[in-house]
């Protein structure tokens, strides 16, 4: 939401809020009587020991800035981009895709298998070192991956740098 870290809530509708632990227990996890709200769902998850609530503040700020941007739109153009760079990239490499090209449903990240030859880490480093091209790797068995995610402040401009010096790279 562009809030930032550790700035979220939580919401699960009331039939199903037993089924939550918090990943962090503090204050309000089997607290004493009179202590508690009164609700354990609340008290459970609210309190995270000394946490500075900070971050939890700027969360109106940046529903408005959303709204403000028409985040729809902006999220929308972002998920064009990210399969129009899956496409191209996916021409290059002639690696079948692992996951959909994005539609409404998917966000704006997504996986890139690489050619088994083709050593990730070393695709990585050199991405970043020789061009300033930051993108994570992974390996899943014998299978590297680049994570690619395409943000609001992105353009075509660099999606066409980022494809062009991986094809280079590739030489494929």
């Amino acid at each position: 939401m562009m809030a930032p870290k550790g700035a979220a809530f939580l919401h699960a509708r009331r039939d199903v809020q037993s089924w939550l632990d918090p990943l962090v227990v503090s204050w309000g996890y089997d607290a004493e009587s009179g202590f508690g709200s009164g609700n354990l769902f609340i008290d459970y998850h609210e309190w995270q020991g000394t946490r500075d609530i900070a971050a939890f503040l700027s969360v109106p700020a940046a529903i408005d800035y959303q709204r403000e941007q028409d985040w729809g739109r902006v999220r929308s153009h972002c998920r064009k981009l990210l399969g129009v760079t899956m496409e191209r990239v996916q021409a290059i490499t002639k690696m079948p895709p692992i996951m959909p090209i994005p539609k409404e449903w998917l966000g704006q990240m997504a996986v890139l298998p690489l050619p088994k030859d083709v050593d990730g880490a070393e695709l990585k480093k050199r991405l970043y070192d020789e061009y300033q091209i930051e993108i994570p790797h992974t390996r899943w068995g014998e299978q590297s991956f680049l994570r690619i995610s395409v943000q609001s402040y992105n353009n075509e401009e660099e999606i066409d740098y980022f494809v062009k010096v991986l094809e280079d790279l590739l030489g494929i």
